[in-house]
């Protein structure tokens, strides 16, 4: 209920030419505002694990709602850029980031068995979200006009952060303040294992969001027809949810690092086929490939955390690594939109997308293969 929503972020791509008509903005400038939006997630998220014990569980949901509501209704009535930057880019981003964090600690305090799949399926949302949006999007701003679509979305935010807050009241789930000060002993920090899963979430994160923010735009360049544009964004957007429940999943049966390695080498076959086959029907299923290799990667990372870290430290350790999210949705999306900007073409972009994916496997394999010794705690 919470994060469903939140998932309209990786539909983005939609707004992107109907933004650039009403604003008068170029692609690397609508980019910007991507890229503030998961810097936001980024900040929110990080917060979050600090102030569990201020305030009951409920209210932290509705403060998450509120921000993410007062974001997107600042990008509907926006009439410039900063404005748009400071809605969509930061309060829409850090309330979707800081309920992203909430939710995943809540359920892995109290989910004991099958940490990959549960992760795994509250990663999925926020693609989940991106198929149900994008082509209702696509129908809302045919029919109201941008403004409109932006303000439907602030209306179901409102409402469905009522409900979410009412649905954790009535199962009585608190955070409480033990939660917050949880931290690593000096023995379970384990920086090398940190820094690698960081990397490799970050290059796959890279070509993922890249493709994410600017679907439907990459789509048209490669000659896909409008229909097709919105019709694609709304496909890999759920080949992207599928895959990040199928990541976590696969993680309860193979080690991290062989899934890992398998997402890149998708993502890469993707890059791959879309150099060579620069068309638009090959543009639609590479783009898949790409975001598969990212959602695989996404689900991954959720899950080795709850592998390598205890559970305690789940939220706390989540939202540091989910900074080479953030790093990823600012990097090579700006880069791919300034790009096109310059040359009209992807071309560059797809490429650096695919030495980012060689890199990654590599790395990957790098990692752990065995979950590292731990013991839970009980928070009290």
């Amino acid at each position: 209920m919470l994060n469903l929503p939140l998932g309209s972020l990786y539909a983005f791509s939609v707004f992107l030419k109907p933004l650039e008509s009403l604003l008068g903005l170029s692609r690397a400038e609508l980019a910007l505002v991507f890229a503030l939006a998961s810097a936001g997630f980024g900040g929110g998220a990080n917060l979050t694990p600090y102030v569990y014990g201020l305030a009951p569980t409920p209210v932290l949901v509705l403060v998450c709602a509120t921000s993410t509501m007062l974001g997107i209704t600042l990008a509907a009535t926006a009439g410039n850029l900063l404005q748009l930057a400071v809605g969509y880019g930061l309060c829409f981003g850090a309330g979707g980031g800081a309920a992203y964090i909430l939710s995943q600690q809540v359920v892995n305090l109290a989910v004991t068995r099958h940490h990959g799949l549960v992760n795994g399926y509250l990663v999925g949302l926020y693609p989940a979200g991106a198929v149900i949006a994008a082509p209702l999007f696509g129908w809302g701003i045919r029919a109201f006009g941008v403004r409109a679509t932006l303000g439907a979305l602030a209306t179901v935010l409102g409402v469905t952060g009522l409900l979410s807050a009412w649905l954790i009241t009535r199962a009585g789930v608190t955070l409480s303040s033990g939660a917050a000060v949880a931290t690593p002993e000096e023995r379970e920090r384990r920086r090398s294992v940190f820094w690698t899963l960081s990397l490799v979430f970050f290059l796959a994160a890279s070509a993922g969001l890249m493709v994410l923010s600017q679907a439907a735009g990459m789509i048209a360049a490669y000659g896909g027809a409008a229909a097709v544009a919105i019709s694609g964004t709304t496909f890999i957007a759920a080949t992207i949810a599928v895959a990040r429940v199928g990541g976590g999943w696969l993680v309860d049966w193979f080690t991290v690092p062989t899934v890992a390695a398998v997402a890149h080498a998708v993502a890469l076959a993707g890059n791959v086929a879309l150099t060579v086959w620069p068309t638009p029907a090959i543009a639609v299923v590479s783009l898949a490939l790409v975001g598969t290799g990212y959602g695989l990667m996404s689900g991954v990372t959720a899950a080795a955390v709850a592998v390598y870290w205890r559970r305690e430290l789940y939220g706390r350790i989540a939202s540091r690594i989910y900074l080479a999210w953030c790093a990823g949705a600012i990097v090579l999306p700006i880069t791919a939109g300034h790009l096109f900007d310059v040359t009209r073409s992807y071309g560059a972009a797809i490429l650096i997308a695919a030495g980012g994916n060689v890199l990654g496997l590599f790395a990957a394999w790098t990692l752990p293969r065995e979950p590292v010794e731990r013991q839970d705690k009980s928070v009290g």
